[in-house]
């Protein structure tokens, strides 16, 4: 806000002041500029008609649709008017409209690049990012719940410990990618709800985190397998930007070496604490 630099997010509608261009797609639905302003407003932000310094978040719409086309090019000229103000020190932020749906539902959006188009100075592209459609913003670490005791003392114990060694290796592959200059991050809203998530390149890695017992081994690693293997299907019959790489992350080795094996063969990247070898 305020044309200060943003950390690459934009966290909240809340004390925003924003900007419209054309018709945002929410929830499926093609949403007037006027509709936009009044959700905006009930969430705590400001609106103005026109571009100035004043406003701190570009709300871009869709370009190509017939209904949101506009004759006198304005949704151009207020584009090339925040990347004007970006280039001098200015920053202003710009979400898609897929960005502000994520806003509206209390998800952070990802604040978008500009690029001007090349031999033109009048035309302003809103580029897409990798994990587009599939992560979501900076996961969070979770301090584990605890349960009073009583009759069910030792099935709660147990739930306890799986809950703890399950946010203790998604902290320490929080830990283990950051120091690679990787960000680890959450699901999109409309995303499989995966543990974590992190891009490289074009790919984009989605990860089930398992903790394990020796009672429950086979169980948990089997699950984690189903399930990481369905999310993935379900991105890739999506429109999602990337390539989806599924991993299965485990408290620690698995006992049994043929899981690694099985893993390789179903397209899964095995790995486990504390070294999360291929992450």
């Amino acid at each position: 806000m305020d044309g200060k630099l943003c950390d690459g997010w934009v966290h909240s509608l809340r004390g925003q002041r924003l900007c419209f261009t054309g018709k945002v797609l929410i929830d499926g639905e093609w949403t007037v500029r006027k509709r936009c302003v009044e959700v905006s407003q009930r969430l705590g932000a400001s609106w103005k008609p026109d571009f100035s310094r004043k406003v701190t978040l570009f709300v871009h719409g869709d370009l190509a649709s017939q209904a949101v086309t506009d004759a006198q090019r304005d949704y151009s000229k207020k584009l090339v008017r925040a990347a004007w103000e970006r280039d001098r020190g200015y920053h202003v932020c710009v979400v898609d409209g897929d960005g502000f749906a994520d806003l509206i539902g209390g998800y952070p959006a990802r604040c978008r690049e500009l690029q001007r188009a090349q031999g033109t100075d009048d035309q302003v592209l809103v580029l897409p990012q990798v994990g587009d459609g599939i992560l979501g913003g900076p996961l969070q670490r979770h301090r584990p719940s605890h349960h009073e005791s009583g009759a069910l003392k030792l099935d709660l114990d147990h739930l306890d410990r799986g809950t703890e060694a399950h946010e203790s290796t998604v902290a320490a592959l929080i830990s283990h990618l950051a120091d690679q200059q990787v960000e680890v991050r959450g699901h999109a809203r409309n995303a499989p709800r995966f543990d974590a998530g992190w891009s490289r390149g074009d790919e984009v890695f989605i990860a089930e985190v398992k903790s394990l017992s020796d009672a429950n081994e086979d169980q948990q690693i089997r699950l984690g397998i189903g399930q990481i293997l369905d999310y993935a299907h379900q991105l890739k019959l999506a429109r999602t930007h990337g390539l989806v790489r599924p991993v299965l992350v485990l408290e620690r080795q698995p006992g049994d070496p043929r899981w690694v094996s099985l893993a390789s063969e179903s397209g899964i990247l095995l790995t486990w604490a504390p070294g999360f070898r291929g992450c």
